[in-house]
């Protein structure tokens, strides 16, 4: 019970968040102002971009310019690539991915967001919720993201008019129940990146707002349970990653299957299923480097030795024998095409779904979403960069998947180039949104 209880409070110690927005909505801007307010940047960095903010005639420092690291964003003004941000408090610790608000980037909110517990969605206090709000909140939708944050920045110039920002509150709440997010898991919090209302301080400047600020929000919304990148209430899902055969001495020789678990919490004595060949066997015991453990969760990378000598390759999926995952060859899914490139029926690629890689042929393009009216088209003949679309695929090894909408880690995987070993795709099996699009192609 003990070591169950050490590894729960492992992974609520832990956030991995992103942003997304449209340009200019102070996505830097907000970044900044979070490693700022928790002294997470170097004296002399700061003391940069004060010296920078005057040359620019600035009379608040830019805290932007802590982030936009590439020399093309600070020309441009814009965030071009995904940045991860480690920072952290007294109560908890964070992995930011900062991806970029310019529609030419939407695909680099997919990599951003597809391992995030929590999303920040930015708007301008100035327009509302705009085209790429609602570009961004369906590709945060479609990925399961389970927490979303609305911040209404840059109220200081709307001269923190509380009616303008109740109407934006309204019409985020429409769109993101329209796609299935539910109340409890939006937070709506109105402030300022540049001057820090309701960041890490609750201002003075908005009486009638009681929600917590944003800093207070990130230390204090629970991330564990099946909405999480690791699910740990889910069925237990262990893909191995290495075969450990000491053959030390007596003591110590043993087969052990190594890996991150990446669903569920595995126990001494549980019944479980080596995937895809199918052999049944029970956990004789779970080890860490610092030793055996009662219990272990999600998330947490572990040692399980089995009852039965059974071959358990690096690839395999250990699994609950009583809940699961298919084994197909035939895969409904959906894809975010990632690459210029366009995807054509018949390609010919590489599918690496947990530790295991296996060839793989694209069969129909079945429909593709509008991401702006989160619905489905007409069936396309490609797929280019940034669509994203249903699919037909059928691999050379069968493999154990679940539906990314019940267990994103065993259901997500990518497409790869062969040649080049480049990434094109991230891919989702099954339809996450489910009848959310409803229009054609949807189930």
């Amino acid at each position: 019970m003990e070591s169950e209880l050490l590894v729960e409070s492992q992974h609520r110690d832990l956030l991995r968040f992103a942003t997304a927005g449209s340009v200019d909505d102070g996505k830097s801007t907000l970044v900044g102002r979070l490693l700022y307010d928790t002294k997470s940047v170097l004296a002399d960095q700061i003391e940069a971009v004060e010296r920078a903010s005057v040359d620019k005639g600035m009379s608040t420092p830019d805290l932007s310019l802590l982030v936009d690291g590439l020399r093309a964003e600070r020309e441009q003004g814009i965030t071009i690539d995904v940045a991860y941000r480690y920072f952290g408090t007294p109560t908890r610790e964070f992995v930011l991915a900062d991806t970029p608000g310019h529609v030419q980037y939407t695909r680099n909110t997919v990599t951003g967001a597809s391992t995030a517990e929590l999303a920040v969605l930015l708007v301008d206090a100035r327009n509302g919720v705009v085209a790429q709000t609602r570009r961004h909140a369906a590709v945060l939708s479609l990925l399961r993201v389970p927490r979303l944050v609305l911040a209404i920045n840059k109220i200081d110039l709307i001269d923190y008019d509380e009616a303008k920002i109740r109407d934006i509150e309204r019409e985020f709440t429409e769109l993101t129940r329209s796609l299935g997010f539910e109340a409890p898991s939006i937070q709506v919090i109105p402030l300022s990146a540049l001057v820090g209302d309701n960041v890490a301080g609750r201002s003075e400047r908005t009486p009638w707002y009681a929600g917590p600020t944003l800093l207070e929000h990130l230390e204090s919304v629970p991330v564990e349970g099946a909405g999480g990148h690791f699910a740990t209430d889910a069925p237990f899902r262990l893909p191995v990653q290495y075969v450990i055969r000491p053959r030390t001495d007596e003591l110590h020789d043993y087969r052990g299957y190594a890996g991150q678990i990446a669903a569920g919490t595995v126990r001494a004595g549980d019944e479980v299923v080596v995937l895809p060949e199918g052999h049944r066997t029970t956990v004789s015991e779970v080890r860490t480097a610092d030793g055996p453990l009662d219990a272990a969760g999600a998330g947490l990378s572990v040692t399980v030795l089995l009852a039965d000598d059974i071959d358990a390759p690096r690839g395999a999926l250990i699994a609950a024998a009583a809940d699961a995952p298919e084994v197909t060859s035939e895969i409904d899914a959906t894809l975010c095409w990632l690459a210029e490139k366009p995807l054509v029926p018949g390609a010919r690629l590489l599918l690496k779904h947990g530790t295991r890689t296996t060839q793989v042929v694209v069969g129909a393009l079945t429909s593709r979403l509008d991401t702006e009216a989160v619905s489905y088209t007409e069936a396309p003949e490609q797929l280019g960069i940034n669509d994203i679309g249903r699919v037909s695929l059928r691999v050379a090894d069968p493999l154990p998947v679940d539906p990314y909408a019940r267990i994103r880690t065993t259901g997500g995987f990518v497409l790869i180039d062969p040649p080049t070993g480049n990434t094109l795709a991230a891919g989702l099996v099954g339809d996450p949104l489910g009848s959310v699009a409803a229009g054609v192609g949807s189930s």
